[in-house]
C-alpha cells in the first residue's frame, strides 16, 4: 500500500454511524466529441446566473439537487456563493423550458487546459424528454469553445442510475474511483429527511429508542 494513496481493505468496511458511503465514478473526455441530436419539444434555452441571481441559484440549486444529495453550496454563506458566480472562470446556467428553470450547469475552468462540470442536473419532470442531452450538448460546446484539452466530472452512487451511461454515450470515459464518506446531511439538518429517498437513512438515535 501507498502511504500517500492508501487503498481502501478488500471486503466490507464498516462505515459510522451518521455517515453516509458511495462510490465516484471519474469521467473525462480529452477532444470534443460530434454532438448528439437532442430531441425535445420544448423550447430549451440556457440563461447565465450571475452574483445578482443569488436567490435564484439557490433556489434552483435545491429544486435539482436534493434528491441526489447536492450540499456543498448549502454548507457556504452567500458572499462565498456570490463570489463563485461572479468569479469569470466559473460559467452558471439555468436550462429553462419556456416556462420555468428545469436544469443546473456549473463549469468551472479554473485549472488552465481544463474543464470541469460541477454541477450538471434536471428536475425529476424534466428527465427522459431530451433536456439532459441538450444541456450535455450545450455543456460541450461551451467547454471546448475555451482553450482546454481535458474536459472531466465526477458522478457517484447517490446520483441518477443512469448517469453514468449517460455521459459515457456523451463521449466522456471513466478513468478512476473512489469511495467517499462524509456526514449524511438528513441528519444534519442540511437536508430535509425526505431527500434522497434511494439512500438508505440509518437514524441511530431512534434506532436506540
Amino acid at each position: 500500500m501507498n502511504d500517500n494513496n492508501p487503498e481502501l481493505p478488500m471486503g466490507y468496511s464498516p462505515v459510522p454511524p451518521g455517515k453516509i458511503a458511495n462510490t465516484v465514478t471519474f469521467l473525462e473526455m480529452r477532444e470534443q466529441p460530434q454532438e448528439k441530436a437532442a430531441v425535445s419539444d420544448l423550447p430549451l434555452s440556457l440563461v447565465r446566473l450571475t452574483a445578482r441571481d443569488l436567490e435564484a441559484y439557490r433556489r434552483l440549486f435545491r429544486l435539482v439537487g436534493e434528491d441526489w444529495m447536492w450540499v456543498s453550496m448549502l454548507t457556504m454563506d452567500d458572499d462565498a456563493v456570490r463570489a463563485i458566480l461572479a468569479d469569470p472562470q466559473v460559467e452558471v446556467y439555468a436550462l429553462h423550458d419556456g416556462a420555468r428553470d428545469v436544469g443546473l450547469l456549473q463549469l468551472d475552468f479554473s485549472i488552465s487546459g481544463e474543464c470541469e462540470i460541477v454541477y450538471f442536473g434536471l428536475v425529476k419532470e424534466a428527465i427522459g424528454k431530451g433536456t439532459g442531452r441538450f444541456l450535455m450538448n450545450s455543456a460541450i460546446a461551451k467547454a471546448w469553445a475555451r482553450p482546454i484539452d481535458r474536459f472531466w466530472l465526477h458522478t457517484c452512487t447517490f446520483d441518477h442510475p443512469a448517469a453514468v451511461a449517460f455521459y459515457q454515450r456523451s463521449g466522456f470515459r471513466p478513468y478512476a474511483l473512489m469511495v467517499e464518506v462524509h456526514d449524511d446531511p438528513r441528519l444534519t439538518g442540511l437536508l430535509p429527511r425526505t431527500a434522497a429517498p434511494h439512500v438508505p437513512l440509518l437514524d441511530s438515535t431512534r434506532n436506540a429508542e
